[in-house]
């Protein structure tokens, strides 16, 4: 499944490799709590990586002008799904963490600039990731008032893991960006093909 901001130059970069199982989706649907409280952290995590990007290069000015108000939308979108836990009586707790993100990060290589590009994929894929899976959601969930959320953020997510190309196009050549992107992609796949023992977003 190629998944990318609809009617922008994003839309021909392919940044799944392979879409996510049934067996995901049967899974989460059935544990929608757990993936709601797992959402809330998904939220607050994603402005927690805007802002790290910011305070690792702070000279890069545009960089900061396209992440400050990313970081903000997500913790809109962290409040969003806070609201909803609190409407439902669900305490937000922690959860383990499935290997997915720390998969991920092992994935990002150490020296500069290579570091900032695996950066900028990375988070695009999460961001990509995540709307596949709200679209999912939004599609099968059984319950009206998760459909009507997951629907209402499938436009922003595509935003996001668009801002993260754009990012990395302005600072690296194509045909370098394409070439690792699809290194990371199928690792990404991977890490995903093994059903984990309770539902996550990134399960």
């Amino acid at each position: 499944m190629s998944t990318a901001a609809p009617s922008s130059p994003v839309a021909r970069v392919k940044w799944l490799a392979a879409p996510s199982s049934a067996a995901w989706l049967q899974q989460a649907m059935a544990e929608a709590d757990l993936v709601l409280i797992d959402h809330a952290h998904c939220e607050r995590k994603a402005a927690g990586v805007a802002l790290q990007l910011m305070f690792r290069y702070p000279s890069d000015g545009g960089l900061g002008a396209v992440l400050s108000p990313l970081a903000r939308e997500e913790l809109e979108h962290f409040e969003l799904v806070l609201q909803l836990l609190q409407r439902r009586s669900i305490a937000l707790r922690p959860l383990a963490a499935p290997p997915y993100g720390a998969g991920l990060a092992r994935l990002v290589r150490r020296q500069e600039p290579e570091r900032m590009l695996d950066s900028f994929l990375v988070a695009g894929l999460i961001e990509a990731r995540s709307h596949e899976r709200m679209a999912l959601l939004a599609a099968h969930s059984p319950d009206a008032e998760l459909r009507a959320l997951y629907g209402e953020l499938l436009a922003s997510e595509a935003r996001h893991f668009g801002l993260y190309w754009l990012l990395a196009e302005e600072r690296f050549s194509r045909p370098v960006l394409v070439e690792r992107l699809e290194q990371l992609s199928v690792l990404e796949a991977e890490l995903l093909a093994t059903l984990w023992g309770e539902a996550r977003f990134h399960s």
